[in-house]
């Protein structure tokens, strides 16, 4: 705990504590006395196979009969060896594995050799991890286990022998047992709501659970009541999450309906109201803003979630509760991060990225936040939510927020945010000409004494933004920082100063072009680095505006759109 507040040391302790007696309560109720005794019989059969919303890749089919395991941007080849056996090379590797989300690849190969194979791996879970793995008896794992199970089960059951349908059922029931028992002990926040989707379609989809259905909805809709925002967005505020919500929820409700179950209004409510907030938060080419945790969007599930979208409504431009400002004006989106951290408990994705903001024109993201790495290295990890990796304003080498990085709770805690900013304003002025938002944010007020506030403006013809950064001092402190202000650019966006140096052109891929300047102050072109590409880190650069606070105390700056690709020249 070197060099954290006292706030911040009694902030660890109490969730030293709470995790303690959690997880003492979870041994007692469900650890692994609990799995390996037997409780009453197993469903003889699946009532129905709830659909994968997720689209697979029969070309991986290949790759998995080969012992070829890609997760996580890992890839192990495991010979003759069981998956299982082998030492993985990271947790979220693991994780994948045990997870069993891969199955779907193996049917989507409609071979009956995927389909032996899928079985003599499940059969193999069964007989090897299934009374006890560290990783495998996880609850968010084990969630995602028998969603995959009920998912492929056409792929795994069908045609198969007798002995290996009981053995299926006995290990899917005795999996969703614990669960029931363990739910209230997964980790708050997206894991406990998985835990509950899986719950309760599995208690839809099996045979003789009708005594269980009625608590297993209860308890869903519990978590949805309390994670789902009036406004869409996840307690969490990490765009994602909804994406994962949607794509097991949207199936549990279908699968309600062919049991001629009821739908709760809390469901219908939820996935109503998160809807709109995939809208929210999409660029013109159809990826997510990298905010919270967000990394390469599933383009292809977004799709496939927007098809169960009946409303096809305008998206909101104001999300209040989930901290979130949309500026729209013609062919061009700003999205920015108006919010204060969530509770602790939910803030293990969080990013220090207040007022950072994301822009993007047509199918063109511009100025972007550099998102997650696919790496499970911790030092990649700490980067990509530091200050410096997004949009917006640092002061010194800190970020607005603070981490818990001590490789001594890691492991049990995990690294949610133990301070950052408390007071965040967002103000919006829209007009018949453009759309504006005010906001501002005391992050750095503790160490610094300086509150940080950003106005934009987005012309309502999209092809002017103009912005403000403004640095308030406090008169009780000598100012002696400096401020940088960063704005990232995609890979695919390539920025060269002009001749007299004030001024840099930003060249799109397919010829847009626009022209950066700030008024008053010299900037630089650095590099950057992209991380959430699905083909692994890019490199890419960065315009940064560097300035005393004691000298300056605001940045005037501008993005113009150029007519026809054409840009000013210097004479």
């Amino acid at each position: 705990m070197t060099g954290a507040t006292v706030s911040e040391r009694l902030r660890i302790l109490s969730l030293l504590t709470q995790n303690t007696a959690e997880n003492g309560l979870n041994w007692a109720r469900g650890g692994s006395f609990f799995r390996l005794v037997s409780f009453g019989s197993a469903p003889s059969r699946l009532l129905i196979a709830p659909q994968d919303l997720r689209t697979a890749d029969a070309t991986n089919a290949a790759d998995i009969y080969a012992g070829r395991f890609l997760f996580a941007g890992h890839l192990v080849e495991v010979g003759g060896q069981s998956p299982f056996d082998i030492e993985p090379p990271n947790l979220e590797w693991a994780r994948a594995l045990h997870g069993f989300s891969w199955l779907r690849h193996l049917r989507a190969a409609e071979t009956n050799m995927a389909q032996q194979n899928a079985r003599a791996l499940v059969e193999d879970w069964i007989k090897t991890c299934g009374r006890w793995h560290s990783i495998g008896w996880n609850q968010e794992v084990v969630a995602r286990r028998v969603l995959s199970w009920m998912a492929q089960s056409p792929l795994l059951l069908t045609g198969c022998e007798a002995e290996f349908y009981r053995a299926f059922m006995r290990s899917l029931y005795k999996q969703v047992r614990f669960l029931r028992r363990t739910m209230n002990r997964a980790p708050d926040g997206l894991p406990r709501l998985i835990v509950a989707m899986a719950n309760a379609c599995a208690t839809v989809s099996m045979d003789g659970q009708g005594r269980h259905i009625k608590q297993a909805l209860k308890k869903l809709d519990y978590e949805l009541k309390r994670q789902i925002l009036p406004d869409g967005g996840h307690i969490s505020r990490h765009p994602g999450a909804i994406i994962e919500i949607l794509v097991d929820l949207l199936p549990i409700r279908q699968a309600l309906i062919m049991q001629g179950q009821t739908v709760s209004p809390v469901m219908m409510e939820s996935i109503d109201r998160m809807m709109p907030m995939i809208r929210f938060f999409r660029h013109g080419d159809g990826s997510f803003v990298h905010f919270n945790g967000m990394a390469s969007t599933p383009g292809d599930v977004v799709a496939t979630i927007l098809a169960y979208d009946d409303a096809r409504g305008t998206p909101p431009v104001s999300a209040p509760h989930s901290g979130y400002q949309r500026l729209i004006g013609g062919d061009s989106l700003v999205v920015m991060d108006v919010g204060t951290p969530p509770p602790t408990r939910f803030s293990n994705t969080t990013h220090a990225g207040c007022l950072s903001f994301e822009f993007s024109s047509k199918r063109n993201r511009i100025f972007v936040n550099c998102g997650v790495s696919t790496r499970g290295q911790v030092a990649w990890k700490l980067v990509a939510r530091s200050t410096a990796a997004h949009s917006t304003a640092g002061i010194g080498d800190t970020s607005s927020c603070r981490f818990l990085t001590s490789s001594r709770f890691e492991n049990v805690l995990g690294n949610p945010v133990l301070s950052g900013p408390k007071n965040v304003t967002a103000e919006r002025q829209d007009t018949e000409l453009s759309d504006r938002v005010i906001a501002s944010h005391d992050g750095y007020v503790e160490r610094y004494g300086i509150v940080h506030e950003r106005d934009l403006t987005l012309s309502r013809d999209g092809t002017v933004l103009d912005g403000i950064d403004r640095f308030k001092p406090n008169e009780d402190k000598e100012q002696e920082e400096k401020v940088t202000v960063r704005f990232h650019l995609h890979p695919r966006v390539t920025c060269s100063m002009l001749p007299m140096g004030d001024a840099a052109v930003l060249q799109c891929a397919d010829g847009e072009a626009w022209e950066f300047t700030a008024e008053g102050l010299a900037f630089s072109v650095e590099e950057s680095i992209y991380l959430s590409d699905v083909f692994g880190h890019q490199q890419t650069q960065q315009i940064v505006i560097t300035l005393a606070v004691k000298e300056s105390q605001s940045v005037t700056w501008m993005l113009r759109k150029t007519a026809s690709g054409k840009v000013r020249r210097n004479t």
